[in-house]
């Protein structure tokens, strides 16, 4: 009884088999675009950051240029006689 059975189970596990193997490389294709977006994604998290950086940049260089301006302007103030 379980001799012919066998015969019957042979081939059906090789049908899973080859199932498995193609769901196998489904879900790798999946990986790898899931990847690629992530990838694509963070370079422009990278990208926009870094514009970012800039333009902190630019504002910390005109506060700071502008406060010794500033400062010298109080100081002249300061200086000038009293009408």
């Amino acid at each position: 009884m379980i001799a012919t059975w066998i015969w019957v189970l042979i081939p059906l596990a090789a049908i899973g088999v080859k199932g498995f193997r193609s769901w196998l490389t489904l879900k790798e294709r999946q990986l790898e675009a899931q990847s690629q977006q992530t990838a694509e994604t963070t370079a422009q998290y990278a990208a926009h950051t870094e514009r970012l950086e800039q333009r902190v940049r630019v504002l910390e260089r005109i506060i700071t240029d502008k406060g010794v301006a500033l400062s010298d302007e109080i100081e002249k103030l300061r200086d000038a006689p009293l009408n």
